[in-house]
């Protein structure tokens, strides 16, 4: 399994060395956007619209717009600094809570935290506590230059973190417009409902639920592959911006050659002529 950060997680006086390894993978099926006269792929350019031109990464830089036009220019070395004094490879627990406390709205992303570098019999301690309390810690993390807020819990054995949402990034509902009242409806409509929640109540069982739409695109997919129903991208020739490198090097050095000047012949005249 990929390691995509290693840090620590600390708790009180204890600390733990871990990776981070992604709980979770998306699975949609990609399409890639081809012109419709060549079956050439798409080509995505970062264009200014100023100078024309194309932008290479090296090229740009983070601006933050505080009017309509006007940014701040803030520099990456800034930003890594920001994150060096807040520890960009540390996690610590800063609070203890039941995980039954918080909304399933703010989680965001899941993932595994395996021990690194001797720090096994910590890690097990940890699993340890947080099994028999049956509690869930709250850290603060920083992951590709954002500051997150994470619960670490325990999932079949293994340490999970799931970085939630701060209070600010959720939404309130009572914005939520045309949201009915709760007295809207009556006692026998409401113990219908509830019945049938009861008649078609079951076990969570996950593996039971299936991607179903993804399953018939990989049909169709399939199916257009084994009739050879495939379309060919037209070659793409390289485009030259000299035509020559010789070319453009002869160019450079008749461009460098001083101009040659003219000079007038004197006419000979006859009685020169005779004179000679």
């Amino acid at each position: 399994m990929h390691t995509m950060w290693k840090g620590s997680i600390s708790f009180g006086l204890v600390n733990i060395p871990i990776k981070l390894h992604a709980a979770t993978e998306d699975k949609d099926i990609k399409f890639r956007s081809l012109h419709k006269k060549c079956h050439t792929p798409i080509k995505y350019q970062k264009i200014c619209p100023s100078c024309e031109e194309e932008v290479n990464v090296d090229d740009i830089v983070k601006g933050y717009e505080v009017t309509k036009g006007k940014f701040i220019e803030i520099e990456e070395e800034e930003l890594k600094q920001l994150e060096a004094e807040k520890g960009e490879k540390a996690v610590e627990i800063i609070d203890f809570i039941q995980l039954s406390e918080i909304d399933p709205i703010y989680f965001n992303r899941s993932y595994y935290m395996s021990p690194d570098g001797g720090g096994s019999k910590a890690y097990g301690l940890l699993r340890k506590a947080l099994t028999e309390s049956q509690k869930a810690g709250i850290a603060k993390i920083i992951i590709r230059s954002k500051e997150q807020l994470a619960v670490i819990r325990v999932f079949e054995e293994t340490l999970l973190m799931e970085t939630i949402h701060f209070p600010d990034e959720v939404r309130k509902a009572s914005e939520v417009p045309n949201v009915p009242a709760s007295n809207e409806v009556s006692k026998k409509e409401i113990d219908t409902a509830i019945l049938l929640i009861d008649q078609l109540t079951t076990p969570f069982e996950p593996e039971k639920y299936q991607d179903e739409y993804r399953s018939k695109i990989l049909e169709l997919i399939e199916q257009k592959q084994n009739g050879q129903d495939l379309v060919t991208a037209k070659t793409v020739k390289p485009t030259e911006k000299m035509t020559d490198l010789m070319a453009a090097l002869q160019a450079s050095i008749d461009r460098s050659k001083p101009e040659k000047k003219v000079t007038k012949r004197k006419k000979t005249t006859k009685k020169t002529a005779e004179a000679k």
